[in-house]
């Protein structure tokens, strides 16, 4: 049986998040939300997000029951090019596992997963919107355009220390691949849409998707909504969160969220918050540089016009 009220309170919280871009003035994170969006963080910037977060589990039919807490780590670094980035993703846990014949107190890396991410496509690059002062309704108009999606690609594995929270025939290292892609739409609405396939060579892989709504409300304050599912031969779910975030100055952001499913095969409810911290003390801007054929292009046609013109200086 679905649970309404946490339905309609995490329905409060059907905000939107800052739209995460390359390098920008203000820090853009992958928190407090699961998606990752396609761009990187810039050449040789650091970004740390991390959060600490309490969980609740709970099976009808099984009747097993799980309380604990637990913190999570990534760790962003843009390296060799503006569009690439290198992500170690940590998750450590504490809780407590009731069966109805037994407790286990357990604490284990719960996740770790190493990989890249790269921006194969940004519509947005070498391409400038004609503005036209003078027409209010081409201005405000509805743009197709919007629909074209910046695209990214992430490879990388699973690393399994003697973990309690997986299946005991996993592999040390397992692949996880994901595809990215992130739309701007107008008014500062902005999707990004994850498609995953995670231990793809295991015995039981898992695929999935997460799709996140965001949106900035001011200068600081900003919020989003989630839908996150995933689907193996051994376990399916549909996971709802949001939340809110604040800037506090240009490179560190505070947040908060929770989230829950509607079944109770297990009942899950959790909620954290965190904080994310950006370095870029070695970053430099990225400079175009002039064709030298278009600079000699117009060097000829001022001489060709010195030369129809002999008698000007």
């Amino acid at each position: 049986m679905y649970n309404y009220n946490r339905l309609f309170t995490l329905t409060l919280l059907l905000l939107a998040f800052t739209a995460r871009a390359q390098y920008t003035d203000q820090i853009n994170s992958n928190r407090p939300g699961e998606s990752q969006s396609p761009f990187a963080v810039g050449k040789s910037v650091i970004q740390v997000e991390a959060g600490f977060y309490g969980i609740q589990e709970n099976h009808s039919i099984m009747g097993t029951e799980i309380n604990g807490v637990g913190t999570d780590l990534n760790l962003r670094y843009g390296a060799f090019l503006e569009e690439l980035e290198f992500n170690v993703k940590l998750q450590y846990q504490f809780d407590q596992y009731k069966t109805p014949f037994e407790v286990e107190n357990r604490n284990a890396l719960k996740q770790a997963v190493i990989g890249a991410k790269y921006l194969f496509y940004d519509p947005s690059k070498n391409y400038e919107e004609k503005k036209n002062v003078y027409s209010w309704k081409a201005k405000y108009k509805f743009k197709w355009r919007q629909f074209i999606p910046s695209v990214a690609a992430f490879a990388g594995v699973n690393v399994n220390v003697n973990n309690p929270y997986t299946f005991k025939s996993d592999p040390k290292i397992s692949p996880k691949v994901m595809l990215i892609t992130q739309n701007q739409f107008t008014g500062g609405m902005v999707l990004i849409t994850n498609i995953i396939a995670d231990k793809i060579t295991t015995e039981y892989p898992s695929y999935g998707y997460v799709l996140t709504l965001t949106k900035g409300f001011n200068e600081q304050w900003s919020g989003f909504v989630e839908n996150q599912g995933y689907k193996s031969e051994f376990y399916s779910d549909a996971i709802l969160r949001g939340g809110a975030a604040c800037l506090i100055g240009d490179d560190i952001q505070i947040d908060a969220s929770i989230g829950t499913n509607f079944k109770e095969t297990p009942s899950l409810f959790y909620g954290g918050v965190g904080i994310s911290w950006r370095f870029d003390g070695d970053y430099s801007d990225v400079m175009l540089r002039i064709q030298k054929a278009k600079v000699k292009g117009k060097k000829d046609k001022k001489k060709k016009k010195k030369t129809v013109l002999p008698g000007k200086v």
